[in-house]
C-alpha cells in the first residue's frame, strides 16, 4: 500500500458521513475523489448502468436487484440512512380507504416499483396487515434503476406530464407513498423535483407505536444508503473494504460524539434523536448488528418478485471482519 489507490466515490452529504467528503477523515491507502450528484438518486442510475464509479451509495434494494442480474460491484455493510415506514404512507380523506385492506382494488402511487421504501411499505401491508399487495395496482412515474427487472401485471405508468401528486389531489389515485418516493413531490424523479408540502392523512395513524412494537418484536430496521464497491477494485486491493469501513465508522463515531452532546441541529440530527429513543444506535454498521434487517430485505425482494432467486447474504456482502 505505498502508493494509495485513486477511488472515485459517490455519496450524499449527511452529517456522519461529512468528515469523510471533506478529508478531514482519510480513507487509508486511497486517494478518493468525492464526486457531488444531486439527488443522490441520480447517481444510483448512472452506478447501475454504466457502473460509473468504484464506491457508489445506493438505495439497497436496487443493489440486491442489480446483483442479482450480474452487477460488478459487491456491498460493504455500511447503512448511511435509515428509517421506519408505517407512517410513510399517505391517503386521500374520503376515499373509503379505512384501513390497510382497503387498499385492495384501489390505485397506490409510487415513484417506482423497486423503490427500497415501497419494499418495505409492501412488506408491512402484507405481513402486519395481511393486504393481497397484487389486488393492488401501483402507479409508477419513472424507469426503473435496473432495466432488467420485469414488473408484474398490476404495475401502470402514470400518464405521461402528470405527477403523482396532481394525480392524488385530482383522486386518480387514492394513497401513496409519502416524500420523494411518491406523491410528496412535482418534477422529473431522477433530478430536478420539487419536495410539495402536503397534509394527507396517514394511512396507519399510530405509525410510532407500530414502528417500535415491530422494531421490538422482530429487530428489523430498514435501511435505505448501502455502500458499493466494484468488484475489480475489490478483487486488486481486498484491503480496500476494511479501509472504507473502518473510515465510515470513524466519521460516523466523530458525529456521535458531537451528537450525543447535543450538537447539531440539523434534520438528520434531529430525525436520528428519535430514532435511537427506538434503537439505541441510530445507524448501526457491520453484518453482525444488522442481519435481522438485511434477511427481511432480501427476503422481501424474492417474495415481491424483484429478484429471480433468493440472494444470500454471502452472495451480496463483503464481511471485512474477514479480510
Amino acid at each position: 500500500m505505498s502508493d494509495r489507490v485513486k477511488l472515485d466515490i459517490s455519496i450524499a452529504d449527511y452529517p456522519h458521513t461529512r468528515k469523510l467528503i471533506s478529508g478531514e477523515i482519510p480513507i487509508k491507502g486511497v486517494e478518493a475523489n468525492f464526486i457531488e450528484v444531486k439527488p443522490q438518486i441520480g447517481a444510483f442510475r448512472r452506478m447501475v448502468r454504466d457502473v460509473e464509479f468504484d464506491v457508489c451509495e445506493l438505495a439497497p434494494t436496487t443493489y440486491i436487484i442489480a446483483r442479482a442480474f450480474g452487477s460488478p460491484f459487491k456491498a460493504l455493510p455500511v447503512f448511511v440512512m435509515r428509517t421506519f415506514h408505517h407512517g410513510t404512507i399517505v391517503k386521500l380523506p374520503n376515499a373509503g380507504i379505512e384501513t390497510p385492506k382497503d387498499l385492495e382494488g384501489k390505485k397506490v402511487g409510487i415513484r417506482a416499483y423497486s423503490v427500497t421504501t415501497c419494499v418495505w411499505n409492501r412488506q408491512i401491508l402484507e405481513e402486519e396487515y395481511g393486504v393481497d399487495n397484487s389486488k393492488i395496482t401501483w402507479v409508477v412515474d419513472d424507469e426503473e434503476h435496473v432495466q432488467a427487472l420485469m414488473l408484474p401485471p398490476n404495475v401502470i405508468r402514470a400518464p405521461e406530464g402528470r405527477s403523482l401528486f396532481e394525480m392524488m389531489l385530482d383522486g386518480e389515485i387514492v394513497a401513496g407513498s409519502s416524500g420523494n418516493s411518491g406523491v410528496g413531490r412535482i418534477g422529473s424523479p431522477t433530478g430536478g423535483w420539487k419536495t410539495v408540502k402536503t397534509d394527507w392523512p396517514k394511512l396507519i395513524p399510530d405509525a410510532a407505536a407500530r414502528d417500535k412494537a415491530a422494531y421490538d418484536a422482530t429487530g428489523v430496521y430498514p435501511m435505505h444508503g448501502t455502500i458499493v464497491v466494484k468488484d475489480e477494485v475489490l478483487a486488486r486491493h481486498p484491503w480496500v473494504a476494511r479501509s472504507l469501513c473502518d473510515a465510515f465508522q470513524k466519521a460516523k463515531d466523530d458525529w456521535m460524539a458531537d451528537w450525543q452532546k447535543g450538537i447539531g441541529d440539523s434534520n438528520e440530527d434531529e430525525t436520528y434523536r428519535k430514532l435511537a429513543q427506538i434503537v439505541g444506535d441510530p445507524l448501526p454498521y457491520g453484518l453482525e448488528a444488522n442481519m435481522a434487517t438485511i434477511d427481511a430485505l432480501r427476503i422481501a425482494a424474492f417474495k415481491q418478485g424483484l429478484t429471480p432467486r433468493l440472494m444470500t447474504v454471502g452472495e451480496i456482502f463483503v464481511d471485512p471482519t474477514k479480510l
